[in-house]
């Protein structure tokens, strides 16, 4: 299945990113496959992995999401430190604490699970970036609450990669001032390494 063909009315930021979320979430159910998680395990590792001795953040999949817990066990594996986020109050870059494949995880906000408040707080070097939609400039739209932006500005020299199927790829994603790209996009058929052009002029509405 196709992305939508989705061209962003740039007189309203703010409309056109609700407008394509709420197309994209519709989208990714329907293209939800649930062998691609292993899928993205062999690509990131063969393509794309992160440095020894990297600390990693992932995230628990919510909903549709793409499971990266199969990469995330491997990664662990391999010696790799491993992070889930805490959500902050709005407004602030997300936190991470230190998570084991099998321990056990702690209800939060918006349906999250996250690591227990007392396992070590971590800086991840290396991070998954979940997504609803993303286009070759490296541009992603999320859920609007701007986290993931905040967090990639926090955390210089940080290496961030967007985790998506390849069906949530649109020809352009409507951006703002706050928005920060990415460098790759990871997807069952292979990484997308993208070429962001010079930050667009708009709202500061953050995706």
């Amino acid at each position: 299945m196709v992305a939508p063909h989705f061209v962003p009315d740039t007189d309203d930021l703010a409309a056109a990113k609700a407008r394509l979320r709420r197309e994209m979430l519709a989208h990714r159910a329907g293209i939800a496959m649930p062998d691609a998680a292993r899928a993205m395990a062999r690509v990131i590792l063969e393509e794309s992995p992160p440095p020894p001795g990297a600390v990693v953040s992932g995230y628990w999949p919510l909903g549709d999401e793409l499971d990266p817990r199969p990469l995330l066990e491997a990664l662990s594996a391999r010696g790799h430190a491993v992070a889930l986020p805490v959500t902050t109050r709005r407004g602030q870059p997300l936190r991470f604490r230190q998570w084991r494949p099998g321990e056990p995880l702690t209800s939060a906000r918006f349906g999250l699970s996250e690591p227990p408040s007392e396992a070590p707080e971590l800086r991840p070097d290396w991070l998954l970036v979940p997504l609803l939609a993303f286009d070759r400039r490296g541009h992603r739209l999320g859920y609007g609450a701007g986290y993931y932006d905040r967090t990639l500005e926090s955390l210089p020299g940080a290496v961030a990669l967007g985790f998506a199927y390849a069906g949530q790829e649109v020809p352009r994603v409507p951006t703002g001032p706050g928005d920060r790209p990415l460098r790759a996009v990871a997807t069952e058929r292979g990484v997308i390494h993208c070429e962001p052009p010079p930050r667009e002029e708009g709202s500061e509405e953050k995706a």
